[in-house]
């Protein structure tokens, strides 16, 4: 076992180089870089307090550059059920998810989905040169692709009506 605390991510690569791999990347950029970290010595009511005041649902867990996992309301919701009031003072890392899915941005919108869905979570951590370039919801993943079907809906009908 290392002691790097990077050994704990899970990086997944393999870029595809069409349309639909653009797109992810697109995601990113729209829904803009900034990553909310946390120390893993942070208090569980300060990771509240920030995702609270951010609007987010994670944050990312980071000792200097190295990214050691993520705690999200659920981390913090089932501390609360586990501990009960003394929750809001343990620090983080107690209750944290060690290591993260993470991807390149040029991984295709349809992998990522399928990668959410094999490991389970809701946010994936984007790596670019193994540096963290941002994170993505399975929320932020659904309104894109959703936003991709109606835009082939409405081609298609232009198509379908410029034939008639």
């Amino acid at each position: 076992m290392t002691s790097d605390p990077l050994h704990f991510v899970r990086r997944v690569h393999a870029p595809h180089h069409d349309r639909i791999a653009e797109a992810f990347e697109s995601i990113l950029k729209r829904k803009g870089t900034d990553v909310t970290t946390i120390a893993p010595e942070a208090t569980i009511k300060r990771a509240s307090d920030w995702l609270r005041a951010k609007n987010i649902g994670a944050l990312v867990v980071t000792s200097g550059n190295a990214v050691l996992g993520l705690i999200s309301e659920r981390e913090i919701v089932h501390a609360f059920s586990r501990y009960g009031d003394t929750a809001g003072s343990m620090p983080a890392k107690e209750i944290m998810q060690y290591g993260a899915t993470t991807v390149s941005p040029d991984e295709s919108v349809n992998r990522v989905m399928n990668l959410m869905t094999h490991h389970r979570v809701r946010h994936i951590l984007v790596l670019r040169g193994g540096e963290l370039a941002g994170i993505v919801s399975i929320g932020d993943v659904v309104k894109h692709r959703l936003e991709d079907l109606e835009l082939e809906t409405n081609v298609l009908r232009d198509a379908y009506n410029a034939a008639r």
